[in-house]
């Protein structure tokens, strides 16, 4: 989900309100008309449209061969599509509470289920609590029509998805909200994580994406720079602007930087 402004009037939208706009050259997914919750190229279905999708790859930088893929919020699948085309070695999973989005799933051409890809009918909240080491990766996308949903970023939630995470799996977050909020979430994050938090804005957006990494042995310096590089040409996204600024989240009061690793 990316937005501009958060709307303080309360009107009664919910998650099964969810519709497709065709504007011909794209298809975008809405609750209430006011904010696009997803987009897809027509032309080019699997193509990440949003500058906070690119930066959640960023998990690639850690974790570049996942087996397991697990994703928050379907959308338009947006992340879903691409994890599923891009990694072909991987399974993806992606849980999805509203049945209105899933519903509008060939509307976006998303894979049918099969033994690599599946779209799970269920509240992430009490899924999570059921997963343990079951995957390498977790993208949390789960947005309602008015932001960030409290069952998905309370501490709770936070310490279920470590414990959903492989030793060496990465979280990472789509965060979007009032800057109260963001602090909140930012602080969990690394209360779960074990202070291993790193965190980059969307670069066409106000979104803040979360990294939070699970005992992930880091490359050299040298080398995360080297992977930067090769992601970058590899997928024409930003990787090496988004290293930067997670070097930059990783330096303590001191100064000192534990992504460094040399």
């Amino acid at each position: 989900m990316t937005q501009s402004q958060r709307f303080n009037d309360h009107f009664d939208t919910t998650l099964e309100d969810a519709y497709v706009i065709d504007y011909g050259e794209t298809k975008a997914l809405y609750f209430d008309g006011r904010n696009v919750q997803s987009s897809m190229r027509v032309d080019d279905p699997n193509a990440l449209a949003f500058g906070y999708t690119r930066a959640m790859m960023g998990f690639l930088l850690f974790q570049p061969a996942p087996r397991d893929i697990l994703i928050v919020g379907l959308g338009g699948g947006s992340l879903s599509k691409y994890c599923y085309h891009e990694l072909p070695e991987c399974t993806v999973t992606t849980v999805e509470l509203s049945a209105a989005v899933i519903g509008l799933r060939d509307e976006f051409a998303i894979p049918s289920d099969n033994e690599r890809f599946r779209v799970v009918h269920a509240d992430a909240s009490l899924y999570m609590r059921n997963q343990c080491e079951t995957a390498d990766v977790i993208l949390l996308d789960g947005f309602d029509p008015y932001g960030l949903p409290d069952a998905l970023t309370s501490q709770v939630f936070y310490d279920a998805c470590f414990r959903a995470l492989r030793p060496g799996g990465v979280l990472s977050a789509n965060l979007w909200g009032a800057d109260i909020q963001l602090r909140a979430c930012f602080s969990r994050i690394s209360h779960s994580f074990e202070q291993r938090l790193l965190r980059a804005k969307s670069e066409t957006s106000d979104n803040d994406i979360a990294f939070g990494l699970k005992h992930v042995a880091l490359p050299e310096w040298h080398d995360l720079q080297a992977r930067a590089r090769h992601l970058q040409r590899e997928t024409a996204m930003n990787f090496t602007d988004l290293l930067d600024q997670l070097w930059q989240s990783a330096h303590d009061r001191n100064g000192n930087c534990w992504l460094v690793n040399d």
